[in-house]
């Protein structure tokens, strides 16, 4: 008797992925069965990465590049053709802006064009462009967002602003793909000992914040909902509790 096929592995694209969350979670989605393309600018640190994600198995597809590059993207998209399906895009890459972090009064106008193109820009074009493997898949796309984005933090208004305008994309294009069968949510992960996070604190002791991987339980529970159900949605990772609202 012949055996059927496997079905191949999903596959998910992260961005951001060389340390921090991108990394945590690109280590949790390979835990899942998921192969990996993994995106980040430090060429060095993303392939030290990859090789200690997948010292117990897996796949970790090693993408270089500044995601608003059209190159970057581009290189993105012909590793999801060679994998042949994309199931998640999570846009995690992130740009915080100035450090120490500016009032929004005294902002320098080419930082904030900066944060947009990473925060704003590149997610929505990375977006526009897996778009017809998403479709094909019913896949889900996960926009990494920030509480900064609903609290007027002094000194947090770029990269507040940056998120807010990515939650609203998000909720927009999840009324818009609804038909199509793909899911957007955003999620709001909560303060983390990350790099990042250090950079918004130059100088302070930040040992007391969870390490990302306080939010993999999140990810756990997120995978497990019903991707139509969910879409529109804004989570945070750190909740005491995740629930769908009622629509």
């Amino acid at each position: 008797m012949t055996a059927l096929p496997a079905d191949p592995p999903p596959v998910a694209v992260v961005t951001g992925a060389s340390r921090g969350l991108g990394s945590a979670l690109a280590g949790f989605l390979l835990a899942q069965g998921f192969e990996v393309i993994a995106n980040a600018r430090d060429r060095p640190l993303l392939e030290r990465t990859a090789r200690e994600l997948t010292r117990d198995g897996g796949s970790v597809h090693v993408v270089t590049g500044d995601v608003v590059e059209e190159a970057t993207q581009v290189a993105v998209s012909r590793a999801v053709e060679r994998l042949q399906r994309l199931d998640l895009l999570v846009n995690n890459a992130s740009e915080l802006g100035p450090s120490p972090l500016p009032p929004l009064s005294e902002y320098p106008t080419r930082d904030l064009e900066r944060v947009l193109r990473v925060n704003v820009i590149a997610p929505l074009q990375l977006t526009q462009r897996l778009l017809p493997a998403l479709k094909a898949a019913h896949g889900r796309v996960v926009n990494i967002s920030s509480d900064a984005a609903v609290a007027g933090y002094p000194g947090w208004g770029g990269y507040g602003a940056s998120k807010a305008a990515l939650d609203l994309i998000s909720l927009t294009l999840a009324h818009e793909l609804r038909e199509a069968g793909v899911s957007v949510v955003s999620v709001d992960p909560g303060d983390m000992r990350t790099a990042t996070h250090q950079a918004a604190f130059p100088g302070e002791d930040i040992s007391d914040r969870p390490l990302p991987e306080v939010t993999l339980p999140f990810w756990a529970w997120l995978l497990n909902q019903d991707p139509a159900r969910i879409s529109g949605h804004r989570f945070r990772a750190q909740a005491d509790r995740w629930e769908v609202p009622e629509s």
